[in-house]
């Protein structure tokens, strides 16, 4: 069993299938923070990446981002970027990048140019575009995790 966090803090066990069973998510990195403040996208992207065999922690901010990735040491983060709260997601991502070295997919329907050149010091290892699916999710996490391991060496 793995401890989620909920959105707004809410913390609650469910299980989670072996890693074994994603190839590419047992040769990588495999527990991912989700930051997403809308309660059903964050369900969807939960349940997506639970069942390709993925670690999930969700929370709701930038606040309790920070405070999971001091707590869950995830291997990658997949960002909003208009989130509750007093940081957004370009801002979480950067202190996450500065903190941790984390990097982030952002996952938004607000990726124009100027803000992608306001994310880019945060090293963000992919987009994804909403809507999105849960392939063009799985796509992305992958990928990121790919480029994400070849960069770290």
């Amino acid at each position: 069993m793995t401890e989620l966090a909920a959105p707004h803090g809410r913390r609650r066990p469910i299980p989670t299938k072996a890693a074994s069973a994603e190839p590419v998510a047992a040769a990588l990195p495999t527990r991912i923070l989700v930051v997403e403040d809308d309660f059903l996208i964050s369900l969807e992207m939960e349940s997506t990446l639970t069942a390709a065999g993925f670690e999930v922690v969700v929370v709701g901010s930038g606040e309790e981002a920070l405070d999971s990735a001091a707590a869950d040491r995830p291997d990658l983060v997949v960002m909003d970027i208009r989130l509750s709260g007093a940081m957004d997601g370009i801002q979480t991502a950067l202190e996450l990048f500065r903190i941790y070295g984390l990097r982030s997919v952002f996952a938004t329907a607000h990726s124009d140019s100027d803000v992608r050149a306001r994310a880019a010091p945060a090293e963000p290892l992919g987009w994804l575009v909403k809507p999105y699916t849960p392939a063009s999710l799985l796509s992305a996490i992958r990928s990121a995790l790919r480029s994400g391991s070849s960069s770290a060496g």
